[in-house]
């Protein structure tokens, strides 16, 4: 199969300069006699030809459709609104996020490179970098997250800096502008899961520099804890010159036959075509739902995690918070440059007993999602990054007392009550 056939669509329409609101509920749906006015599900698993010569050029150039892995209307739209949301030109829209983040790293690596990372991540994402790359013959050299570290530890092979735009669970902020210039200097990528940046809604990393967003549409996108999937998002890209899996072969190289658009036909040709991460379109059509109203749950999400934060900072029973929000978060400058919106709607917080806070909850759920509609908490020493190194786990604000919370739509002198009686 020819990357070119695994492409899936065409350029998707240029969308207005309308507000995210107006995008997220208007985007990607056609317009005209009899059409529908939300997402049809095409729960299809192949596409019909008339003759042999449209099948031929179908599966030559890739344009219209075939096969449900590689192209499926459905999905199709929601990579068409993301693209919308996210201020991007292509978008890989895959089963879950972490497939998401594979499609990614895997994009631009191969065996023998490396990749260099920011030192506070998603435990899934830990994983895959320490555990899963290095059968692959591809290492991570993790940072201590400074602008030095980070430029020190690019080597001759290095193909990517990696970073979370809202870390995962402690909340610090990325300078995508600052990594976007130590990568590009290098002549490298940078990545940026985008997950607690809500499909764009808080941050547009692309806007800033980055070469790729990336992010589980099964936390804010989707809303609802009711589906998963995730999304690759990029732009035309310029930094791939000094890396020899794209230009290996001159003129009929990767780059020489894609151009700017070499990165989005790798990654659908790797995460669709060969992977076969394929996002049902049942799902495709929940996600597109959760969309339409990320903007309206993330304003009073954040409004409820502020408050919330400064209310925590001064309980007697909490030795510390941790929230971008709040003056004394090491990222709170950064904070104020990139997310005008809000400050998201994670924060860790630390009790002397969590086991015991957590039995005597009676509204608030334990459960290790985010971005849902319901209030969760959970103890990632325990859980999310339990698998993860001790001395890693406390690099990313992971400590033995620590609670994860993310905000859900409660009333918030019902969620303090409830934190309070527990605590």
């Amino acid at each position: 199969m020819h990357y070119s056939e695994a492409m899936g669509h065409d350029e998707a329409p240029t969308i207005p300069p309308w507000d995210y609101s107006t995008r997220a509920v208007q985007s990607a749906i056609p317009r005209g006699l009899g059409q529908s006015i939300g997402f049809p599900v095409h729960a299809a698993a192949a596409f019909q030809f008339t003759s042999l010569e449209e099948a031929q050029q179908e599966f030559i150039q890739g344009g219209g459709l075939s096969y449900a892995r590689l192209q499926n209307p459905t999905v199709r739209m929601l990579e068409e609104r993301i693209n919308s949301l996210e201020g991007a030109d292509h978008t890989l829209a895959v089963a879950s996020g972490q497939s998401a983040t594979f499609t990614a790293l895997m994009s631009v690596c191969r065996a023998g490179d490396h990749i260099v990372s920011a030192p506070t991540l998603f435990g899934g994402s830990v994983g895959l970098l320490q555990n899963v790359l290095p059968l692959m013959g591809i290492e991570t050299t993790f940072t201590d997250g400074s602008p030095e570290g980070m430029r020190a530890a690019i080597q001759p092979n290095t193909r990517l800096l990696w970073a979370e735009m809202i870390s995962n669970p402690s909340g610090d902020v990325a300078d995508i502008e600052l990594l976007a210039e130590i990568a590009h200097d290098a002549g490298i990528l940078l990545a940026i899961d985008n997950t607690v940046g809500a499909a764009g809604y808080l941050i547009q990393p692309l806007a800033h520099g980055a070469d790729m967003s990336v992010q589980s549409l099964t936390k804010w996108a989707g809303g609802h804890g009711s589906v998963m999937g995730g999304s690759v998002s990029v732009n035309a890209t310029r930094e791939l010159s000094a890396n020899p899996m794209f230009t290996e072969g001159g003129e009929h190289s990767l780059l020489g036959l894609h151009g700017d658009r070499v990165l989005a036909v790798r990654q659908r040709w790797l995460g669709g075509s060969q992977l076969g991460m394929t996002l049902a379109p049942h799902s495709a059509f929940l996600l597109a739902q959760g969309l339409e109203t990320v903007g309206v749950r993330l304003d009073r999400e954040c409004v409820t995690a502020q408050t919330l934060a400064e209310w925590l900072s001064s309980h007697p029973k909490v030795s510390s918070v941790s929230y971008c929000g709040l003056p004394d978060h090491p990222s709170y400058e950064t904070a104020q440059k990139y997310l005008p919106r809000g400050k998201g709607a994670i924060m860790t917080f630390d009790v002397p007993d969590p086991a015991r806070f957590l039995e005597g909850l009676q509204l608030l759920r334990i459960a290790p999602n985010l971005g849902d509609t319901r209030t969760l908490v959970v103890h990632p020493w325990t859980t999310t990054h339990g698998r993860v190194p001790e001395a890693r786990r406390e690099a990313a604000g992971v400590r033995p007392g620590t609670i994860r919370m993310t905000v859900g739509l409660e009333d918030v002198q019902d969620l303090m009550a409830d934190i309070d009686q527990a605590l």
